[in-house]
């Protein structure tokens, strides 16, 4: 059963947005907006199929889901060379550091982003096999995710009228100088 879809639960998230004076609530977990404002994790009551249900929604910049997607094609590259390397999301306390596998994904990292090889558009995906309501993942071509980001967002996704920008785009990731 799921609980995203009860009205007790949806009642209980409008009572929190109320409290908030917002229309969402952040999910504190162990990712949020935090200092560099280009991640949320939130929840809101929209609609579907004409009735009220809980949306789970995380929103990137497209700056980070570009990132993301340079990180996850280097990686793929790396482990067809070292059998043994593995992804940074899997490692745990008992991981072994490969120096020279990591040196390689940040090589193709690089090599990556120079020839622009992924490229990137603003987009918004529903889960409706969420385990909790109706999963949302949404990317946006903006500098940093906001309350206001966040809000408008809310308003022109349950208004139908979201206009996603289709261009595609690749960044290049600014080297921390020393």
């Amino acid at each position: 059963m799921n609980l995203g879809y009860e009205k007790e639960e949806i009642e209980a998230l409008k009572e929190e947005c109320q409290e908030e004076e917002l229309n969402f609530v952040l999910v504190e977990d162990d990712m949020d907006m935090g200092d560099s404002g280009e991640f949320a994790h939130f929840q809101f009551v929209g609609k579907h199929e004409g009735n009220e249900v809980i949306y789970d929604a995380v929103m990137y910049t497209l700056q980070l889901h570009h990132s993301s997607l340079l990180l996850e094609e280097a990686e793929k590259k790396v482990a067809k060379i070292h059998k043994d390397f593995v992804p940074i999301d899997e490692r745990d306390a008992s991981y072994k550091e490969n120096e020279e596998a990591d040196e390689l994904v940040e090589e193709f990292i690089q090599e990556m982003e120079e020839e622009e090889s992924i490229k990137v558009a603003e987009y918004y995906d529903i889960d409706l096999d969420f385990e909790y309501g109706i999963g949302l993942e949404v990317a946006l071509n903006i500098e940093e995710i906001t309350v206001e980001v966040i809000s408008k967002f809310i308003d022109d996704f349950n208004s139908n009228s979201v206009v996603l920008d289709k261009n595609v785009y690749s960044f290049k990731h600014d080297e921390e100088e020393e």
